[in-house]
């Protein structure tokens, strides 16, 4: 409706002429009351429905210029958790598993193992149940079981109830692996071949490798044992990723996760290592007994792979100081003479240089690049995705280096000393050899993960602190949530499944470590083994994958009692997550984004409840306090 105001002519207010001076008749007035009267008359009469004029104005009022857009607006929200229906069937519960099932690991059982065949370690690669043989269950906790030691006391100390295995004890007494004390376990930081203990070998390697000043920050330990090479060199801020396969030496593996120390259940056998090319700055074994010599040079070939350019390779143990030692192994001296030249023969072809040896140790370095060695060219390895590794066979051939042009350059790219390099711009990203990664992409992802994390620990003041100390990223993308939460409290399993984009290579050269892994299949771990676990867009990556309950259940297998689980995702999926873990003894909240209630991406919260196996039934004993 148009309204119209009339225009107010101004005047000299002492004129006598003006009209506004003048007195209005009395006749003017009535005309104008009686006026009033009328019009009023009329618009009541009209609005009771009798006159005309109502159907007229009810005809302009349909016909609006705005009624075809108003007819395709949406006012109903697209986003919203539904409200559950009581009428529907409840969320499946989840019962314990058998107590027998306290330390299962289901790619590394015992039973299925045994199916297959001994050449080359097979049976102690991963071998997965398939789907109608997975456990649909909680797996217990044991009884007594209780939270790790804070770090580092937890370096030192295990309790006995979390892993009640004495066989190393009596195995490894004289090599002070590990004593048993009371209720607890004690690692005095000896092993076989340091048996002044751990830190005084490693000050030996670093008269030798630059370990002292950032150069080296991420390791690799073959054969690791409960993993005290790994656990003291956390002091001097390096990363040391163990690995031994679950074997006749039980528990190795899960001793060294519940000191907090990263390792996984692994093996060098007939595939590859589930590591990218070039991840490491340091390899060593320590009597691992692995047969660097044999099998063409396949599994020093494979150490070689991941090995990046100027970095170091330590052997300690047979066959090195074997003119010591060939009485206590029981092997004659030409046999292991024959050993130890074809180790450094083969060494040589991979263009290694022999840095040092003495006593029970030898280092080697690998070249920078190729330009001062010969390698054969038919040795190298045909394929160029090296870094396509998950079940894949390990290959007798030499990975290639990666092009250069002058003879001092480091093939593959020059890194930062660590902690520099937890935020410097990778090679691979400088480089472009990451497709859809570019530098400007990273350095955002960066700043957004400070941001998150900041929202974490809001919301949780223990995150940051030795309360979670083994965590996992199951989605880790660039490595940005484990960077803006690196502390020496701490570490982080960055995952890359292996249907999302392969990043692990950045990852590691940002100095963290991490590991491919498709989340349809269990992980390479005991249970219990991590604090937290997060993911981003996970579930939805895996949505038409594999089914979803089996991942929440490996998550549960893998997180301690009183753990604490944070997932990103759309609001979608997260419902759906929400509706399997209100069966799995989890207390679960969603947290809106950062961004705002609006925004269609969540943030789901979980904590473990504490509860432990008994034969005949399962008691829940406490929840943990938001």
């Amino acid at each position: 409706m148009l309204c119209f105001r009339p225009k107010v002519l101004k005047h000299n207010m002492g004129s006598k002429n003006n009209p506004a001076n003048r007195r209005r008749s009395p006749l003017s007035i009535i005309i104008v009351f009686g006026l009033c009267c009328f019009f009023y008359l009329l618009g009541t009469w009209q609005k009771s429905g009798f006159g005309k004029g109502d159907s007229i104005a009810m005809d302009i009022t349909k016909k609006t210029e705005c009624e075809e857009d108003f007819s395709t607006l949406d006012f109903h929200p697209h986003h919203n958790i539904p409200i559950p229906d009581s009428s529907k069937p409840k969320s499946k519960t989840f019962k314990p598993c058998d107590v027998k099932y306290t330390d299962y690991t289901p790619c590394h059982e015992q039973d299925r193992a045994m199916r297959f065949p001994r050449e080359n370690m097979v049976y102690r690669e991963r071998h997965c149940p398939p789907q109608e043989e997975k456990l649909k269950c909680l797996i217990p906790a044991p009884k007594g079981y209780s939270t790790p030691f804070p770090w580092p006391k937890g370096r030192d100390y295990v309790h006995y109830a979390n892993v009640p295995f004495k066989h190393l004890t009596v195995e490894k007494a004289n090599q002070h692996w590990v004593e048993y004390q009371g209720n607890v376990f004690k690692f005095p930081g000896g092993g076989t071949m340091f048996p002044q203990g751990a830190d005084a070998y490693i000050d030996e390697l670093a008269s030798v490798i630059p370990i002292a000043d950032g150069s080296v920050r991420t390791a690799l330990d073959t054969g690791c044992g409960v993993a005290s090479w790994g656990a003291y060199l956390m002091k001097r801020n390096v990363l040391a990723m163990s690995f031994a396969p679950r074997d006749n030496h039980e528990a190795q593996v899960q001793f060294a996760l519940e000191r907090g120390v990263p390792a996984i259940i692994g093996v060098l056998g007939s595939i590859k290592l589930p590591f990218p090319s070039r991840a490491f700055d340091m390899a060593q074994c320590s009597r691992c007994l692995i047969p660097w010599g044999e099998n063409d040079g396949k599994y020093l070939m494979e150490v070689d792979r991941v090995l990046r350019p100027g970095e170091f390779w330590i052997l300690s143990g047979p066959p090195i100081n074997w003119k010591t030692y060939y009485q206590t192994w029981k092997r004659s001296k030409e046999d292991l003479r024959a050993e130890q030249r074809k180790i450094e023969k083969l060494a040589e072809s991979l263009c290694w240089e022999k840095k040092y040896e003495k006593g029970d140790i030898a280092i080697w370095r690998k070249k920078v690049n190729p330009k001062s060695c010969k390698i054969n060219p038919a040795n190298f390895c045909k394929s160029t995705d090296t870094d396509n590794v998950w079940y894949k066979k390990m290959e007798t051939c030499v990975t290639p280096y990666p092009k250069v042009k002058t003879v001092n350059e480091v093939a593959g790219g020059e890194l930062k000393k660590f902690p520099a390099r937890l935020q410097a711009v990778p090679p691979v990203i400088s480089k472009g050899l990451v497709p859809e990664v570019s530098i400007e992409s990273y350095q955002e992802d960066s700043k957004i993960w400070k941001t998150y994390v900041a929202t974490y620990k809001r919301a949780n003041r223990l995150i940051g602190t030795s309360r979670y100390r083994n965590i996992m990223d199951m989605n880790a993308g660039y490595g940005g949530f484990a960077a803006a939460i690196e502390s020496n409290k701490l570490w982080v399993m960055n995952v890359v499944p292996t249907i999302a984009p392969n990043t692990l290579a950045l990852v590691f050269e940002r100095g963290l470590i991490g590991i491919y892994h498709d989340w349809c299949e269990g992980f390479s771990t005991y249970p219990r083994t991590y604090d937290l676990i997060h993911g981003n867009g996970l579930f939805s990556l895996y949505e038409n994958k594999c089914d979803l309950e089996d991942i929440l259940l490996e998550m549960d297998r893998i997180l301690r009692p009183e753990g604490l689980v944070i997932l990103r995702d759309e609001v979608d999926v997260l419902t759906k997550v929400m509706k399997i873990t209100a069966g799995m003894r989890w207390d679960v909240k969603l947290l809106d984004h950062e961004e705002g209630p609006f925004v269609p991406k969540k943030i789901f919260v979980a904590y473990k409840q504490y509860w432990v196996g008994n034969k005949g039934n399962d008691t829940s004993k406490a929840k943990l306090e938001d």
